[in-house]
Order: structure tokens, then C-alpha cells, then sequence
């Protein structure tokens, strides 16, 4: 089956279901997830990375920091799965049924995203996790239609306390 994706009119083969050949993939994004630099990004953005400006971010992750890099580290993994998926190279589904942390990265990056798009004047930054998180609540929507505002609780209420106000 061929859809076009209404946003940039490209064709995307999708498969009937998933195969042995989205599993493969899925393991080796998974691989990937393990290693150990990664994971201390992942886990880092996901507690700390709080920014809703430029101003934030830079404060939060100056650049040539750790935790520049971390950010940068952990957005462009989710953009690069999901960029696999957007392109039916996974089974968007069985993706899903596997990966909520892309939705939470989108989650805390998207305030920033647009201000980083007009500042490296490229509109597509990113676009591959915002198609794809989008895809993502929607399809949560259906399944469990609290679940991602309970997350979005949690997110909030795990986020750091801005620079320079105590803990």
C-alpha cells in the first residue's frame, strides 16, 4: 500500500503488518538506545530539559556543553527513529505499541522547536518527530484517551525548578 503524506505530498510504502523486518529494525533502534552516552542523554533531557525559549536553552545547555550535547543527542535519536517510521520502514503501529518516549522528548522540546526552525532558517528541523508525535497522541487518543494527560502531569511535575531558583 502507498499513502502520501499530506504535509509534503512524498509517497510512503506501508506494509500490510509488521514483519521479521520491522522487529529487526526495532532491535537495533533499541541497540542503539542502550549505549551508555545515550542513555545518560535520554535520561538527562527527560528530567532536566525544561526550556521554553531560547533564552532557557541556552541558559540549560550552553553550547559545547554536556548538556548540549545531550539535548542534541537525545532529539536527533528520536527524529532519526522517527524519520525510519515516517518513511514505512517500521510498521508505524507496532512502533507505537513499543516507543512512548519519542511522544515525551516531543513533548519537551516542542516549545523551543520553532524558534530553532527560524533561527537556522530551516522549517523542516525536526519535522520528522512532530509528524510522528502527533500520529502518536492520536492514536493514544483511541486506545487510552487520559493516558498522555496523565503523562504530561508527570513530565510537569518531575521538571526541574528553573536556573537559579532552589530546589
Amino acid at each position: 500500500m502507498i499513502f502520501v503524506n499530506m504535509k509534503d505530498s512524498r509517497e510512503v510504502f506501508m506494509h500490510g503488518g509488521p514483519d521479521h523486518h520491522d522487529a529487526e529494525l526495532m532491535l537495533r533502534l533499541y541497540d542503539l538506545r542502550r549505549e551508555e552516552k545515550l542513555r545518560r542523554a535520554r535520561d538527562w533531557f527527560l528530567r532536566e530539559f525544561n526550556a521554553t525559549s531560547l533564552a532557557e536553552m541556552e541558559r540549560l545547555c550552553p553550547p559545547g556543553s554536556e548538556q548540549d550535547a545531550y539535548a542534541r543527542m537525545t532529539v536527533t535519536y528520536w527524529e532519526m527513529a522517527a524519520s525510519i517510521v515516517n518513511h514505512g520502514l517500521i510498521h508505524e503501529k507496532f512502533f507505537f505499541e513499543n516507543n512512548g518516549e519519542l511522544w515525551s522528548v516531543w513533548e519537551k522540546a516542542r516549545p523551543v522547536v520553532p524558534t530553532l526552525r527560524e533561527l537556522l532558517k530551516n522549517p523542516h528541523l525536526y519535522e520528522n518527530l512532530e509528524i510522528l508525535a502527533g500520529k502518536y497522541e492520536k492514536w493514544m487518543a483511541e486506545r487510552a484517551p487520559d493516558h498522555l494527560g496523565v503523562r504530561r502531569q508527570r513530565l510537569a511535575s518531575r521538571a526541574a525548578p528553573p536556573s537559579g531558583r532552589a530546589s
